[in-house]
């Protein structure tokens, strides 16, 4: 796990949560104070935020909280179902070579292996983030549909769409771990479809599987509607 992943997902976390304010500026020393890292992996994880859609750079090149709608958040998650549906269907179709069930089995090895640590860590998330990134990079690289793999890249554009960015970790940790068993317990289950090489159940399980984003979404949403009722200077966006 590297330090910059850390940083990442705690800062995806506290955007999402409202612990920054739409159109708030994100100072690199600050935040690196606050986090108790470098500014090396502050700088690095808000190059990514910008790439997904999270902050925006101004004519100072200082980054500032973007504001989006839940609805935005939604329906890029939708989209992004119904792309790698799209893949697992052509995978499946296409047949899985030895090699990419290899590549695949490791990762779900790996994600048994992190899950097993309870209370989970900082740490077994932050590499869980990882392996579960390269799980859906592998199937969208395998669907061999070049088009297909531009629209995902460019629907990971938009906030809280790529894969790992809506894993859940609005909870307790012991509530993280119940639901990313039950999201790698549908990366077992599509990976058994592909082998079989039942493309349509492994496109509605890849569907399916973004459902486990929309409903840190929807927790996400009603903490953060309780927080505005708590301390109503922290403002929810619904559009």
């Amino acid at each position: 796990m590297s330090l910059q992943e850390t940083v990442l997902m705690q800062l995806r976390d506290q955007i999402l949560s409202g612990g920054f304010a739409p159109g708030e500026r994100l100072a690199e020393q600050q935040l690196a104070e606050r986090l108790g890292a470098s500014r090396t992996p502050v700088r690095a994880a808000l190059v990514t935020l910008e790439q997904e859609g999270l902050v925006e750079a101004n004519e100072t090149g200082k980054y500032l909280v973007r504001q989006f709608t839940a609805q935005e958040v939604i329906d890029a998650i939708a989209v992004r179902g119904h792309l790698e549906g799209m893949a697992a269907r052509l995978v499946a179709e296409h047949g899985v070579s030895r090699q990419l069930q290899g590549q695949l089995q490791a990762c779900l090895d790996e994600g048994d292996r992190l899950l097993a640590d309870d209370p989970l860590t900082m740490e077994s998330y932050a590499d869980y983030a990882l392996m579960n990134d390269r799980f859906h990079a592998l199937l969208l690289e395998a669907s061999g549909n070049r088009a297909l793999q531009r629209a995902v890249a460019l629907n990971d554009k938009l906030p809280f769409a790529p894969a790992s960015a809506m894993l859940p970790m609005q909870g307790t940790m012991a509530q993280d771990r119940d639901w990313m068993i039950y999201a790698h317990r549908q990366h077992h289950m599509l990976f058994d479809a592909l082998r079989r090489g039942e493309s349509a159940r492994a496109q509605a399980l890849a569907v399916e599987h973004t459902e486990v984003a929309q409903m840190n979404m929807r927790l996400a949403l009603e903490r953060r509607a309780e927080s505005e009722r708590v301390l109503p200077g922290i403002r929810l966006v619904v559009g």
